[in-house]
Parts: C-alpha cells; structure tokens; sequence
C-alpha cells in the first residue's frame, strides 16, 4: 500500500513527538511505501482547521537514529537521484498536511491508498478529546477527500519512552491497519484507533467501541496567569498537561459594578473530567477500552450527526422579551457572603442573559405591587409577610418552615414515622438508629434516657470491656450544626460527665425551650399578614462564625458555651451509633464525610446535585477508645472524629476534595461481613451516589407527611446541604441536612463547584417559576446543569 502519514506533534522528539518515526519504520518494514508530511511545530489541539490567508511554506526532513533527536531540517529538499530518506514539513495544520499530502507532493509515488494521522503523544479517546484532536481533524480532512483514513493514538501512562512498548505498539498498530484496510466497514469514512502504551499490548483484545460522549464538569479548561509570568512554547505546555491536571486559579471579585481584569490564559485541562465519565458510565465506549487494556477502533463518519431523529420541522424560538411581554424581574440579591455572592450574580447573567431583570437593594424599590421580585437573601432577611401574599409575583430562596429536615430529633420524629408506613423505602438502610431525648440538667440523665433502650443495652454490652472494644455513640445538639457540640460516648457515666461538664460552664442558665419558637411558627402559618420581622423567624441558622455569632446572640437566644453552643439550643439531643468511616491510605488515612447540595423547588421538586464534595477531617484517624484521653474528657483531641471544615484553622488545604476525585478502588474491609450486609460495590462512587439520589427522594417524601413541620412554599425554593458517611464498606449513611449551608467550606480551589450549582439553582428553579431561559419542565431521573431530578410531588400548595 501506499500509506500518506501525517499527525499533529510534528517532526520525530523525545519531548513531544516520539513515537511517528517507531510507526513509519514498522510500516515500511512490513512492506508498505511511506510518504510523510507533517506540521513543523507542535499543532495538538487545533482539530481540521486551516490558516485562512496565510502562505504555507514546506520545509524538509530528513530522519536520524530511531528514538534519537538527530533528524535534522533544510529548506531544500534532496536533489533528484540522491539517495536517502526525506519527510516534508509544513508550517500548516495537520488537516493542511493531509491536503498537500493527497494533491501537492508525492505524486511520483502513485496514488495514496490509506492516510494515517499519528500517532498521537496520548489518547484520542470520548469526544472532548475527539473534538479538538488534531490528529483525527487529519484523518477527517483526507476523508472529505473521499479517501479511506484512520487517526491513530497512544495512551501512554509513563513518562519515560521506552523503545520496546513503542515497538510493541507500533507493530499493533500495523496489524490494525492493515485488517481495517482489507475489513472496511460499510458507510465508515474514518476510524480512530487508541493503542495503550503497556506491555503485552499486542495480546489484548481489539475492541469496536463508540465514543464517549462526555462534557467539562469542572469548569473553564483554561488556567489564568499573571500578565508578566513566562511564557512556555507550545510543545511545552502539551507536554505538561499531558502529564499532570491543572486546577484553575480564579481571582475572587466583588460584587456590583463589573470592571475587567487585566489577564493571560493558557490552555489547562482537567482530565478528571475525563476520568470521571469514564468511571460513571457503562462499557464499550472508548474510554472504557483504554482503560481495561484493550486496543480501541472506532468508526466514524466525516460529518455532524443529528443529535435526535425528532428534530424536524419549523424551529419556534422563545419570543424576544419586552416590558410588555414578559414585565422585568427585579432581583434582590444580598446573601451576605462575599464567596456566594459574586457566584449568585454570574449564575443570572449567565442564565438569562437576554431576559429583562434588575438588580435592586430594597423592596421599596419596586415600581408596583405586582413587579415581579426574585428573592435570594439570608434566612433572616426575608420578608415572609410580603412572600406569602405574593404568590405569582415573588420568589425567595427558603421555605418559612422546614425543621422536619434541619433538627435533628424532627428529623428523627419523622424518618421513624415514614419507615413505620414504608417499610422498604430505600432510607430504610441508609439512616443510623437514632435515639431522641430531652435533658435540662445532667441530673435528670436517668430519666431523660429511662425509655431508651437501645443505649442501655449498648451499656450493658460495653460493661467490662476496654474501649477500644466497646460500642460507640455519638452525641449531638439537635439545634446546632457545623459540628459544634458533637462528643463521644460509650458509657452512661461517660454520657453523664458531658451533660456536667455544660452545666458546670453556666450554672444559672435554665434550658430555654422551643415555646417561643414554636408560637412564632404558628403565628407565621395562620397569619401571613402579621409582620414578622427576620429576627423572629424561627429557624434561623448561624451564617458565619458559630462562635462569632453566638457571642453576638441576644438574650433571649441563651448564653455561650465555650464552644460556641448557645445554652437554648442545648435541650433536645439524638444520639446514634458511631459509623466506622471509610479511609484511603492515600488520602492520609483521614475520615471524610460527603457534602451533597440539594435543591428543593416549590411543593415540591427535588434535585441532587452531581458535584459532591468530600470534606476530610484536619488529622489521621484513631478510633473511638485508642486515644490517650476518655472521650468524656473536655481535653480529648476530637480532630480526628469531626469532618466539619469550618472547625479546621489555616488554609485547610487538602481538607476538601471533589468527591468522584477520591480513589476508585475501596481499601480491604478488616471487619467480617455479615451475612445480612449487601455485598461491598465494585463501583462504590456510582453506587454512593444513586444511593443518596434515591434516600434523598425518600427523604423529602418523609417530610412532605409532616405538614406541621415541613411547608414549601409554590413561591420558594431552598438549597440544603445534606451531609453523608460513608462506611468501610462503602454504604451511605445520613447524617444530618442543613439549612443555608456554609459554601465557604468549598474553599477557593473548588469555587467552580459552587458556581455551577448556582447557575443550575438559577436555570432550573428561578427560569420556570419566572419562565424565562431555556429551564423548561424535566422528569424523575433526568440531568439538567449537573442535577438530578430526584422527587416531584404534588402537595397542593400551587
């Protein structure tokens, strides 16, 4: 055969061309005729695109000792007769050197029978590869020339070239080629094939595959940099990204008025992206194939596809809006977050950026009454009066009423009572024992707990044990969050000391119930006219510092512990069964617990959204009862137990990480599996993750039968953060769901996360109740800007 080779790395280098020269010998040696033409510099990335007005220019090469950089370059080519081998370079695309391959050099040789483009420095596998590969833009462009064409990649998982995979690849690749030659599909223009760079390659599987189909996740593939930081070249940078993933680095703006940054950006991205969908999805794509070893070959055609069969017809486009069409949206948005803040305001530009809306900062603003009003404000700031008399006309970003979920012995109350009717739901299993009880002072301890059973036979069970070998509880507030007041027990005497221990800090404070709370709620519910102003809405949760804020708390909200636990908050306590945690030796042995973002909608439409965080606690793991200290001893280190961030100083680098980033291998269970345990998944994440869509389902499902304690509103939506364990078989395990969740925690190099799950807030929620953007009306199951719809429920609310 007469074989035309071009690619997109350029000329023969160990740096960022090394493996064309190893496939052209290993062609030539099996007895086909060779013709090389390629871009003269590093091309990756540019997909079949051509230089509009610019004159390519060839110059030529002539190729040195296999795998070594001796080839050198000259602006003439050999004189006819002389004898050696010779390439020509173009200063072009590749899909140029295919073009000049084909009509402009070669022809002495005859016609080409085959293009091949490549082999590419790294895979061209799913389609955010395929997209912009140079190397298939190659093979693309010679088969809009109707020739047969093949774009030919090597993954590669090691830096160091070694000669003897190369070959080993090289010899596959020709074994390849030449079947698909004489195998021609039917209808196929070009065939991309990824051969991974191991050993054995050759006695592996070759696998017909379709490409991934997969997106960014994580936000912009570019990286920005500072004006003044040097420059690398091309090659360089190829090389880098290759090897290694850049996280982006993004200056934190201000809100209000916009004012560009002066900055430089270069191309950096995130193949865990990648890595990801490869993981979430089924066999048979490309990735997968690389990924288990095997030779990949998928066909293709030179062209776009209709997406879907359905698309025919007249196209009708959304009405331009006007004052008279669709009236203005007047945004109040004052989250009082410098972090979210910003992210809320790009989320609106971003999603309706050619709907009428403006920002205003009081609701006297307002030209009328009915103006339409998006609220999106803290807890305590929104007028509840003015939403409830609105329905049409405003929406707010909380529910006036929601402490089934966000209290803890509520939550409690109501799981049990849904489980009761619901004996299979899928929370069933996902949802600790739980044991709810009511304490002033540590003196009542015995009757506070005379009811509950289960931790007086766990005490009966411990007695005479060492702690080690105990069964351990774990305490908490049922009004506070962000991880303060948590303590360890496994004793009633150890149990005791802690409630003491409180006492003895504030010795004239009286418990301050929920009588005033709970008034207030059902002011609320039966009149919406009364006004009630924001510091006396019911469940308003700390927003900043718990410390700060506790010190800052009224009277009437009860005095502080050292720990920043308001002294009212200390009444109503659950306690569950310590979760033996999940650990990664290579993530420093540390326990973690998962942060899911949950939108709520109306009454009621819940999503969970994709990006989960996993948040680790500041230091390596010791079990309850191995440490120094008892766990009832104020001075015990807890650090290793509590994974709540915001409790963490410095920088806390490391402490929060992408969840479908952590390893995707579960380390050895040391405890036997009883045989009433589910098997340990074998892809634990994908697992984790439909386990918490379903129970969070279930979830809202259980709090929508507790009118008393849970009313959505048609005009609000809210977002929770739901928090999870994950045990060392890698079932989840609900641990508590949060109101306005602390998104500060996400830290700076994980902002992307955040800012798409507001754009999803803003296009799922904010677009239909306004009908504005592209939003429409999903179903049960379906993905819209990275969130699962999980519930929708009818509650005759709207």
């Amino acid at each position: 055969m007469h074989i035309l080779v071009t690619n997109d790395d350029g000329p023969p280098s160990q740096q960022s061309s090394p493996y064309v020269h190893s496939l052209v010998k290993t062609l030539q040696d099996a007895g086909h005729s060779v013709s090389v033409i390629l871009p003269h510099v590093q091309r990756s990335w540019i997909g079949k695109a051509h230089f509009v007005g610019q004159l390519t220019k060839p110059t030529y090469f002539r190729p040195g000792t296999l795998h070594e950089d001796d080839g050198t370059t000259h602006e003439r080519p050999l004189p006819e007769g002389t004898p050696g081998e010779e390439w020509v370079l173009v200063d072009g695309t590749p899909g140029t050197c295919a073009q000049l391959g084909l009509y402009h050099f070669f022809q002495e040789r005859g016609p080409v029978d085959l293009v091949v483009s490549g082999p590419n420095y790294g895979r061209n596998s799913t389609s955010l590869f395929s997209l912009s590969s140079g190397t298939i833009g190659g093979a693309m462009e010679a088969a809009t020339c109707r020739k047969k064409a093949i774009a030919l990649s090597y993954a590669f998982y090691s830096r160091d070239h070694d000669p003897v995979l190369i070959a080993g690849a090289s010899r596959q690749s020709v074994r390849v080629i030449e079947h698909l030659y004489n195998n021609w599909g039917e209808d196929v223009d070009l065939y991309s094939i990824n051969v991974p760079l191991i050993q054995g390659v050759e006695d592996n599987r070759v696998m017909y595959t379709n490409v991934l189909q997969n997106y960014w996740s994580s936000g912009s593939p570019f990286q920005e940099i500072e004006p003044d930081e040097e420059q690398e070249k091309p090659e360089e940078r190829e090389r880098e990204i290759r090897h290694q993933q850049v996280e982006p680095v993004r200056a934190t703006g201000g809100s209000g008025q916009v004012r560009h940054k002066h900055k430089h950006f270069k191309w950096a991205p995130k193949f865990a992206d990648i890595h990801k969908s490869i993981e979430e999805n089924p066999p048979g794509n490309d990735g997968w194939a690389i990924k288990e070893g095997y030779t990949s070959v998928t066909p293709l055609k030179a062209n776009f596809m209709h997406a879907s069969s359905s698309a025919n017809g007249e196209l009708k486009l959304q009405k331009i809006p006007d004052a008279k069409s669709h009236p203005i949206i007047h945004a109040l948005i004052d989250y009082e977050d410098p972090y979210v803040q910003p992210l809320i305001l790009s989320a609106l530009q971003a999603s309706f950026p050619s709907s009428p809306y403006t920002l205003i900062s009081s609701i006297s603003e307002l030209p009328t009454v009915t103006s339409l009003l998006l609220l999106i404000t803290s807890y305590e700031s929104l007028p509840f009066t003015y939403i409830h008399t609105r329905p049409a006309t405003t929406f707010a970003n909380a529910y006036v009423i929601r402490k089934a979920l966000i209290r803890k012995h509520y939550l409690a109350s109501t799981l049990d009572s849904y489980l009761i009717k619901h004996p299979t739901s899928p929370l069933k299993h996902h949802i600790p024992a739980t044991v709810s009880f009511e304490l002033d002072y540590a003196e009542f301890l015995d009757d506070a707990i005379l009811e509950a059973f289960e931790l007086h036979e766990s005490f009966a069970r411990n007695e005479g044990k060492m702690p080690a070998a105990r069964e351990w509880w774990i305490l908490k507030p049922s009004m506070s969050d962000r991880g303060q007041g948590i303590r360890l027990f496994s004793t009633e005497d150890e149990l005791r000391v802690v409630f003491e221990e409180w006492e003895a800090e504030n010795p004239e404070e009286g418990s301050e119930g929920d009588t005033e709370e709970d008034e207030i709620e059902a002011m609320t519910s039966a009149a919406a006219s009364l006004a009630i102003t924001g510091s006396q809405l019911p469940e308003a949760k700390i927003s900043s510092s718990p410390l700060e804020e506790a010190r800052s708390a009224s009277p009437a909200a009860g005095k502080t512990h050292g720990d920043g636990i308001i002294t009212s908050q200390l009444r109503h306590f659950v306690a569950q069964p310590y979760i033996p945690p999940l650990l990664f030796p290579e993530l420093g042995h540390r326990k973690f617990h998962i942060r899911t973002y949950v939108l709520a909608v109306g009454a009621l439409k819940v999503y969970v959204y994709r990006e989960m965080l996993a948040l680790f606690a500041a230091v390596p793991y010791v079990p309850p009862g191995s440490g120094p200290a008892d766990p009832a001893d104020s001075g015990l280190d807890m650090r290793s137990h509590l994974t709540n961030t915001c409790l963490q100083d410095g920088t806390r680098e490391g402490s929060v990480l992408r969840f479908w980033d952590l390893p995707a291998t579960l380390p050895p269970v040391a405890t036997p599996v009883s045989s009433d345990r589910a098997p340990t998944p074998t892809n634990w994440r994908a697992h984790v993750f439909a386990t918490i869509c379903a129970s969070t389902a279930a979830l809202f499902e259980a709090a929508s039968t507790q009118p008393t304690t849970f009313q959505p509103l048609p005009n609000a939506f809210e977002v929770f953060g739901v928090d999870w364990m994950v045990d060392e078989r890698g079932e989840a395990w609900l641990l508590e769901v949060n109101a306005f969740p602390d998104f500060r925690q996400t830290g700076e190099g994980l902002r992307d996360v955040v800012r798409g799950l507001w754009e999803g807030v803003v296009g799922i929620a904010v677009g239909v109740f306004f009908g504005v953007g592209d939003g429409g009306q999903g179903k049960v199951g379906e993905e819209r800007w990275g969130m699962r719809e999980v519930l929708d429920l009818n509650m005759g609310r709207g």
